[in-house]
């Protein structure tokens, strides 16, 4: 059974990897594509923040004396085709109960940039390709530490909003180490956050200055034919924390708040599921031993999570986001046998109660039928499973 369903789950990948490399294709001469803008930030003005992988671009367009933005399209399917791969290298080693199906399937995981082409490729998918591929290092590997400081930087440099989700990381780390005092071990960890977190107050009080983005956007002009705009643009107009929090609250309202309170308490409700049913191996880690249920530690390693809703407005994005990295920590955890799932008390969910073609059919309006939308302000897409393809064959049919 379960090598059968891998062998879904490899068509379900290959399928949306396929869509994503037509839909980059399509969009990435776009000249007001959200994706690019990101891309399009670079170091030539000076130090900034996301610049790392503009400025690579920018150094292989040069060497190799290509089209910016072709470079920029190989660069992003290079990586969402590394994504892929080690997601599924992860995920195949799991144990396909009901809810891990669903749990996998959610539309705010790996659907939701192919859905919602804007997020298609943005830049914190690089992060997740370098979070997995730290996954995959040993961990008795001499480097385990050394690497993980290295993707903590990268992640910073390439999107620092990354910050928010390392309380949830430390206590990740905290499992994965079995670390249960303050000791050698503890220290290291903590240390190994320091240059990223050296970075991320540079880049909150050091923002670029009119005179560095200038330099940017004419090199960008002059050598490439590309504007300064969109993300790109913003690094100037929206620099400083303050500036980050201003015209949030003019986009709140009781339908916004209902439903995305909604949309992540179906869209999670797998992964609740799985958290609720599952118990660390060792209570008597650092940090957890002092909770009756140590698993609840989780809940509040993610609350600084809420302060990225409150900067920005792309809460589709967010949420798609904070799926991903709960989503593989819970994986890995549970694959590395740190968590055990009480599976007793597990199919006792009504999930399990509901049969035959019935479940069939709440898997494909579950897993395909809706999807959030990008901003805050976007209603519940409707059926992802047929728009993505039906855009595919529209277009290569005009």
């Amino acid at each position: 059974m379960n090598k059968r369903l891998d062998i879904y789950l490899l068509i379900y990948l290959l399928t949306l990897l396929i869509f994503s490399y037509f839909f980059l294709f399509i969009k990435h001469n776009v000249g007001n594509d959200s994706t690019i803008s990101e891309w399009l930030i670079n170091y030539e003005g000076g130090f900034t923040k996301r610049g790392l992988i503009g400025q690579i671009a920018i150094e292989l367009s040069r060497y190799f004396q290509t089209n910016l933005r072709w470079m920029i399209f190989l660069l992003q399917s290079f990586t969402l085709t590394l994504y892929f791969i080690l997601l599924f290298n992860l995920l195949k080693h799991l144990h396909y109960e009901r809810i891990i199906i669903l749990s996998i399937f959610t539309p705010i995981f790996i659907l939701y940039p192919v859905a919602e082409i804007e997020v298609l490729a943005r830049k914190e998918v690089i992060v997740f390709t370098l979070f997995l591929t730290y996954l995959f290092i040993p961990r008795n590997s001499n480097y385990k530490i050394f690497s993980f400081t290295i993707f903590l930087v990268l992640a910073i440099l390439i999107w620092e909003p990354i910050v928010f989700f390392f309380p949830l990381i430390f206590l990740f780390e905290i499992i994965e180490n079995k670390i249960e005092n303050i000791d050698k071990k503890l220290i290291k960890l903590i240390l190994s956050f320091l240059p990223s977190f050296l970075i991320a107050l540079l880049i909150i009080f050091d923002p670029i200055t009119p005179e560095q983005h200038k330099i940017m956007a004419l090199t960008l002009k002059n050598e490439f034919g590309e504007s300064c705009y969109m993300s790109c643009g913003r690094l100037i107009t929206v620099s400083s924390i303050a500036q980050q929090f201003q015209g949030q609250i003019e986009r709140y309202s009781l339908e916004v708040f209902v439903r995305y309170s909604l949309i992540i308490f179906i869209g999670f409700f797998p992964l609740f599921i799985l958290f609720r049913n599952s118990k660390l191996n060792n209570k008597k880690l650092f940090l957890f031993k002092n909770f009756n249920n140590p698993i609840n530690t989780f809940y509040l390693g993610v609350l600084p999570v809420s302060v990225l809703f409150a900067m920005g407005f792309d809460w589709g994005r967010w949420v798609n986001i904070f799926y991903v990295i709960l989503a593989l920590i819970y994986f890995q955890l549970l694959i590395k046998e740190h968590l055990t799932l009480n599976l007793e008390t597990l199919r006792q969910n009504f999930l399990y109660k509901i049969k035959g073609k019935a479940f069939v059919i709440l898997f494909i309006l579950f897993c395909f039928g809706w999807n959030p939308k990008t901003v805050i302000t976007g209603d519940v897409a409707s059926f992802p499973g047929y728009r993505i393809p039906y855009k595919v064959f529209k277009t290569l049919s005009n």
